[in-house]
């Protein structure tokens, strides 16, 4: 299948309403019927603005999170469309991909 893997670039302390906005992200992509997406937290990272964020010790509220989606070009407007419904203010990466599962009789 062709599609897009989308990133987006946030981290732990960004909210939209009570939650993280990168757990509000995996709600909506839920709520959209997407098949997956991976929430992953780094150590650190920068933004541009040059800001260093990273997770320390005793307070994760600056870990860099991504949330990385393998979507068809339906999947991806409608979740951009969300996205901007909401005014979501979120870094994010699009590259075209192709995907499948393998090992499916």
């Amino acid at each position: 299948m062709q599609g897009y893997q989308v990133t987006f670039f946030t981290q732990q302390d960004r909210k939209h309403g009570h939650q993280t906005l990168a757990q509000w992200i995996m709600d909506e992509a839920q709520k959209l019927h997407i098949r997956g997406a991976t929430l992953t937290g780094s150590a650190q990272g920068f933004g541009h603005h040059g800001r260093v964020h990273s997770a320390h010790f005793f307070d994760l509220a600056d870990q860099p999170l991504e949330i990385t989606l393998a979507l068809s070009e339906d999947e991806t407007e409608k979740l951009f469309a969300r996205l901007n419904e909401e005014k979501i203010q979120v870094f994010y990466v699009k590259a075209p991909i192709e995907f499948g599962m393998l090992g499916v009789d």
